[in-house]
Parts: structure tokens; C-alpha cells; sequence
């Protein structure tokens, strides 16, 4: 019947995502429950039509997880889990479930371009084929991967308003626990004053400066902090947001959606000791 083949297959699909959250292989799994690897393979795979409770009951709680009965209408993966059972390598075998398999979008995203000066290089000049997916093998890697990518999911953009100046603008990410993981400041400034025109007093914000823990960097949530503020400025109706940057943070602005205007004026220095 159809709800029989949806249950094995919610069953595999569930034994999966527990290995994947424990960081356990099929043979890890077999040794602390006591069932063969060869069963684990066969619920994982769909060929065990109709494995026994006590078994599944054994493999859960070894994996760390909790047995219960769900209504129809629950779901039967935790909402935090990321399931992608079809991915295959090239020998036409399933990636280990434990691995969090993921794209290749860049080279900084695959371990074997060690090759690749600050993998700058543009994809006609790689030496080599790069792989669609992959995956940590060094279970350390794995679980600082896991751990930013819980920490980014929980942090939350807020503007600050007690202690900042009128006409600055402050945000901060936070975790639940109140740390800040990173902040934005800015400030308003007037065209009229700037050009020494009358133009109706027309303003426009300039960025002062984007801080995000070494930790938590390359995880978006620095652009977060900036489209929190272009649209605060939007609804403010200012006209333009500015910013100043130099090396990594042109970059990190072009990517924002900023645009070098080599019509405005430059930043210039002066060394009184030379």
C-alpha cells in the first residue's frame, strides 16, 4: 500500500538525519546498538519492508533521539534538518549521511582547492575538476560548521536607540543570550552643508562601519546589517548611502549592492611627519 511505502521511506529518511546530527557512520551506529550494519543499511535503503519496533527503538536512542508516536498531521523530521538522500558520487553510491553533504559554489566551499591562490582563480584557469558536492571528512571541521550554522540561525537584527545621537544610525546581531556577534553604525549628513548649495535639505546617510566577530564572519551577517539599514534609510526617504572602504570591504560592499562612483571626491591623507 502507498501509506506502507511512505512509512519506510520516513523511516530511512529519520535514521539519516539522527546519524547526520550525531556524526555517526552505519558501522558507529551498528556498534553502540547492537544491530547489525547490514540492518541499518537495509532500513536507510528501503529494503527492510518491516523492520521491528524494538530495533528502530534500539537505533534511536543510540543515535541520541527520542521514540514517539506522531499524529498524521505532524511531521516526521524535526523542521531543522536538512535532508538530501539524492545525492550519489560517481561510483553510483549514496553519500554518508553523517558527512553533510553540501554544493560547490566556490572554491572556498571545497577542501581540495589548496591549489588555488586565495581561490581567486577563474573557473577556465582550474587545473582541475571541481566536484558539484562536498562534504568534511575531519569531524572537528564538521561540528564548528554545524555550530556557525546554528549560531547564524539565531541571531536577530535590532536598531539601537538609547545612547545614540540624533541623526546616527546603530544596529547590532545578537544571539538569544543577548551577545552581540556584530554591529553597524552610521550617520546622516546634510547636502546643503556638504555642497554649500541649497537643495532643499536633502540628506543622505554615510556607512561608518560593519563589525562582525571573526567567528561568525562569511555567514551573511554583515550584508543582514546593511539591508537593515538600506531600508530603514528607504523608509526615512533619504537618498543615498555612502560609505568609504578599502581592500576586503570593497568587496563586501560591491557585494551589497554598492557601486563605485570614481566621480565623487577621494579620501586623501596628510603625514604631518613627512
Amino acid at each position: 500500500m502507498g501509506n506502507e511505502e511512505d512509512a519506510v521511506l520516513d523511516l530511512g529518511s529519520l535514521l539519516r538525519a539522527l546519524r547526520r546530527q550525531a556524526d555517526l557512520s552505519q558501522r558507529e551506529l551498528a556498534e553502540r546498538s547492537g544491530v547489525p550494519q547490514s540492518t541499518v543499511a537495509r532500513i536507510e535503503s528501503r529494503r527492510s519492508a518491516d523492520p521491528q519496533f524494538g530495533t528502530v527503538q534500539r537505533l534511536v536512542r543510540a543515535a541520541g533521539g527520542t521514540l514517539r508516536i506522531a499524529g498524521p498531521d505532524e511531521r516526521a523530521l524535526p523542521a531543522d534538518v536538512i535532508c538530501d538522500d539524492s545525492r550519489w558520487d560517481e561510483a553510483g553510491r549514496r553519500y554518508p549521511a553523517h558527512l553533510d553533504v553540501r554544493k560547490v559554489r566556490t572554491l572556498k566551499d571545497w577542501p581540495g582547492a589548496w591549489w588555488a591562490h586565495w581561490y581567486t582563480l577563474p573557473p577556465d584557469r582550474w587545473p582541475l575538476r571541481v566536484p558539484e558536492v562536498t562534504y568534511d571528512l575531519d569531524r572537528d571541521r564538521r561540528d564548528e560548521r554545524r555550530l556557525r550554522e546554528r549560531l547564524r540561525d539565531s541571531v536577530r537584527i535590532r536598531r539601537l536607540v538609547d545612547g545614540v545621537p540624533d541623526g546616527c544610525w546603530r544596529f547590532v546581531a545578537e544571539l538569544p543570550g543577548g551577545d552581540v556577534v556584530g554591529e553597524l553604525r552610521a550617520h546622516e549628513r546634510s547636502l546643503d552643508l556638504l555642497l554649500g548649495e541649497d537643495l532643499g535639505d536633502r540628506r543622505e546617510v554615510v556607512l561608518d562601519g560593519v563589525l562582525v566577530t571573526p567567528r561568525l564572519r562569511l555567514l551573511g551577517i554583515g550584508r543582514r546589517l546593511v539591508a537593515r539599514l538600506t531600508e530603514a534609510t528607504r523608509q526615512a526617504g533619504w537618498c543615498a548611502i555612502y560609505a568609504t572602504a578599502e581592500f576586503g570591504g570593497i568587496r563586501f560592499l560591491l557585494a551589497c549592492g554598492y557601486r563605485i562612483e570614481w566621480s565623487r571626491p577621494q579620501r586623501l591623507r596628510l603625514d604631518p611627519r613627512g
